[in-house]
């Protein structure tokens, strides 16, 4: 992969990051632009869109710091566990959907226990989904990987927004990670091989 496909892959990231954190703002904050759509006020509604969209460029940023972290902890699981990486990463994905539901269930009070089952299910049903995608546009031994991805890394680059009170900042958080992870996740391999067919026909 050339500087020019790096570069354009992390702006994308980062792009996508603040649209959909700026889209999700519209339905977790609707309250607040209804303050500033009547009366009108389109410089406090300006504003408002350029936060939201600023907390949705810090988000990709997290999510691209977490994926560059996951080559590195993948390349160093492989040369460190061999033959049985594949096997402790299912013991680390199964280990963080546990903590998914116990943690925060013990940490609030009155939400009851299927809310955070429904959310640890949410994330691991759409990591795999995203696990297989990737399994069959590349092999087969990229499932797991994948799915640690998808379930384990998003839910450590998710712990800021699950200790701040409330779940507004959550939910507004866990949707630009989710969607800048599925991005690099099923696009780095198509860039890489451009990189090779192109590099091949040189």
């Amino acid at each position: 992969m050339n500087s020019r496909k790096l570069v354009g892959f992390l702006f994308r990231t980062f792009l996508l990051g603040g649209v959909v954190g700026l889209i999700t703002s519209f339905f977790v904050k609707a309250e607040d632009y209804a303050r500033y759509l009547s009366p009108f006020d389109a410089f406090e509604l300006l504003g408002l869109v350029i936060f939201f969209l600023g907390i949705g460029f810090v988000f990709a940023a997290v999510s691209q710091t977490g994926f560059f972290a996951y080559l590195f902890i993948n390349r160093f699981g492989l040369s460190l566990f061999r033959i049985y990486w594949p096997t402790v990463q299912v013991l680390l994905i199964a280990f963080v959907v546990f903590d998914l539901i116990y943690f925060p269930y013990r940490a609030t009070d009155g939400v009851a226990l299927y809310w955070f089952i429904l959310m640890a299910g949410a994330i691991l049903g759409y990591g795999w989904i995203i696990a297989k995608i990737k399994a069959s546009e590349t092999n087969q031994r990229a499932f797991i990987p994948a799915l640690f991805l998808m379930v384990v890394m998003t839910t450590i680059e998710w712990i800021p927004g699950m200790q701040v009170e409330g779940i507004d900042y959550a939910i507004l958080m866990i949707f630009p990670l989710l969607a800048c992870n599925t991005y690099q996740l099923l696009v780095l391999h198509r860039i890489q091989g451009d990189s090779k067919s192109t590099a091949g026909k040189a």
